[in-house]
């Protein structure tokens, strides 16, 4: 996955609390696990007038004028930012990657759904936990359609726009930031043990034969 570092982005101002997982990818697009294909389904059933299927061409669609990601002036935006609880419901890992295909890297909310925020992690997304009154202004310089800019930094954890006189600092623990910073995910961080791994597993199967298994057939 791509790492993050420094990321400079447009903001999405999203003013709802509670979001849930079912709201940024309808169960009915759960039934592929190819991780491609569902930006296009992002927050579907607010963003498009008729129901949507998994595969079909949304560019024929007829999308909502009043839903905030289909107003021009967000184009490109990957700072989605949100009230409490950013995430909850089911623990479908399909809404990052929604998210992240459709182009946010950085979300941005007083708090969000455990698993959500650990399947953002795994997949290159920053959830970043501000307090509720520094969303507070965030959201008031997104009034009126105003175009809000933000840089995150992640290596000092912190989050600027020296337009506004912005800097909010946020924490992240050591391991979330570190899996981000590498883009290393969990498959390729114990991938960089196979050789110590299939080592363990001869010297177990010399050990103890009657297990039954054949180390050869392992780590391939």
């Amino acid at each position: 996955m791509e790492r993050i570092e420094i990321h400079i982005g447009t903001v999405l101002p999203m003013d709802v609390a509670n979001i849930d997982t079912d709201s940024i990818i309808p169960k009915q697009f759960l039934k592929s696990v190819s991780r491609i294909g569902f930006g296009q389904h992002l927050f579907d059933e607010l963003r498009y007038l008729d129901k949507g299927e998994f595969g079909i061409d949304c560019s024929k669609r007829k999308k909502n004028p009043d839903f905030i990601l289909n107003n021009p002036i967000y184009e490109g935006a990957s700072i989605l930012l949100a009230r409490e609880n950013f995430g909850c419901g089911s623990s479908r890992e399909h809404a990052p990657w929604a998210l992240l295909e459709a182009g946010f890297k950085i979300l941005v909310a007083p708090s969000f759904a455990d698993i959500f925020f650990s399947n953002c992690i795994k997949n290159g997304i920053l959830p970043v936990i501000l307090e509720s009154k520094q969303v507070d202004i965030l959201f008031s310089e997104c009034k009126n359609q105003n175009i809000l800019k933000l840089k995150i930094d992640l290596f000092s954890k912190c989050i600027t726009c020296r337009e506004k006189n912005i800097f909010f600092e946020f924490f992240i623990d050591d391991s979330s930031r570190t899996t981000l910073l590498t883009g290393v995910d969990e498959i390729e961080a114990t991938l960089m043990f196979k050789t110590a791994i299939k080592r363990f597993e001869v010297e177990r199967d010399r050990k103890f034969p009657w297990l039954g298994i054949n180390p050869t057939e392992k780590l391939k």
